[in-house]
């Protein structure tokens, strides 16, 4: 998964090896933020100035033929495309389970496997710790392959209900129709429009969060179970009795606040880093011809390459963006197992937090 120092802490190993899993820690968000574009885009070449003509009055813009649902269709479609949503991200979701699960492990530090020695690059003594292939050999020398699945329900469960919650927001809400701006003479303008945007995804991706998020505890427990070879949870009814029998409805959201920052970090980092790219960085006089033609000679090829620039930023700032927030999940993750009766949220694992606070400074201090 990663090196690191001999004297290095399990807790800041863990979280080292854990960084590898933000891609997909960050693709939960990522899909949230998916929908947001920057709108500092030129329009496509029909629309733009020509030198010998002037350009066409503004035209009001069509209504998407999806009704502005955001994506989910409406009318007689709008069941059958959500559930397709919910079908793909259910795939999805049990695919990178797996991957999710060792991440997790690691995250609290355990280690079944020890570290092996060698050295890097510069020569440097290091532990290397097992990569995701020779710990996910190792829960299925344990647990057999179903053991990979360990946790699955209660996730498909919680995307779905997420999915869900989203698309029926925004049909109660619809997105206000919002024009492209034509050009940088108009960025004041845009980035009134992308705030206006962001702070709709936010809404959005905060309600759903916050009524997925029991799933989410009862996976990341059921998962952790694995430590302590505990059967404490073992459905998501009989997990939802324990959990409010022992700790109240407040134990459905432990966790919850760092898990929504991250979130709110990640939407406005990454839509804003992508506007102020797209708006100063990408020059709109690259072209893609050997002599740079202009509108006269092939007006549909000179700001190609800077619209084929602009529709990666979102995704590279996405990257960038998901590894700076990894810490809210990390933090979220631990306290939605920690002091819950299970062997790796005790010491010698985890200490016991008195709240999210004292959790990251904890592993700010490791």
């Amino acid at each position: 998964m990663g090196a690191s120092d001999p004297e290095v802490a399990p807790w800041a190993r863990g979280g080292a090896a854990g960084m590898a899993g933000a891609g997909a820690g960050a693709g939960a968000r990522g899909g949230a933020a998916a929908g947001v574009e920057a709108r500092a885009r030129d329009p496509p070449p029909a629309h733009r100035a020509h030198p010998r003509h002037p350009r066409p009055a503004a035209q009001p813009s069509a209504r998407r033929m999806d009704g502005g649902s955001g994506g989910l269709g409406s009318g007689d479609n709008a069941p059958t495309t959500e559930a397709l949503f919910v079908a793909l991200g259910a795939g999805v979701t049990a695919l990178s389970h797996p991957l999710l699960y060792v991440k997790l492990l690691i995250q609290v530090g355990h280690e079944p496997m020890p570290p092996t020695l060698g050295t890097n690059v510069l020569g440097r003594k290091v532990l290397y710790l097992p990569s995701f292939f020779t710990y996910a050999k190792y829960i299925v020398q344990v647990d057999g392959k179903i053991g990979l699945f360990r946790g699955l329900s209660p996730r498909l469960m919680s995307n779905a209900l997420s999915t869900v919650t989203r698309g029926s927001m925004k049909k109660v809400f619809p997105p206000d129709e919002i024009e492209q701006v034509s050009n940088k003479d108009d960025m004041k303008t845009s980035l009134k429009k992308v705030v206006k945007e962001t702070s709709y995804e936010m809404m959005m991706q905060c309600v759903s969060r916050m009524l997925a998020h029991p799933l989410h505890v009862i996976s990341m427990r059921c998962m952790v179970q694995f430590v302590g070879r505990e059967a404490k949870y073992s459905g998501v009814l009989s997990s939802i009795g324990k959990i409010f029998k022992e700790e109240g409805l407040l134990g459905f959201f432990v966790g919850l606040i760092p898990h929504l920052l991250g979130d709110v970090v990640f939407l406005w980092g990454c839509n804003l880093l992508a506007h102020f790219i797209n708006a100063y960085l990408v020059d709109d006089s690259v072209s893609d011809t050997p002599g740079g033609l202009g509108n006269d000679q092939n007006p549909g090829s000179q700001f190609s390459q800077a619209l084929a620039i602009r529709s990666y930023t979102k995704f590279v700032m996405g990257i960038a963006v998901s590894m700076l927030t990894y810490p809210f999940l990390l933090v979220g993750d631990l306290m939605a197992v920690n002091n819950c009766g299970l062997q790796a949220g005790l010491p010698p694992y985890s200490p016991v937090f008195k709240s999210w606070i004292h959790c990251w400074k904890y592993l700010s201090v490791q």
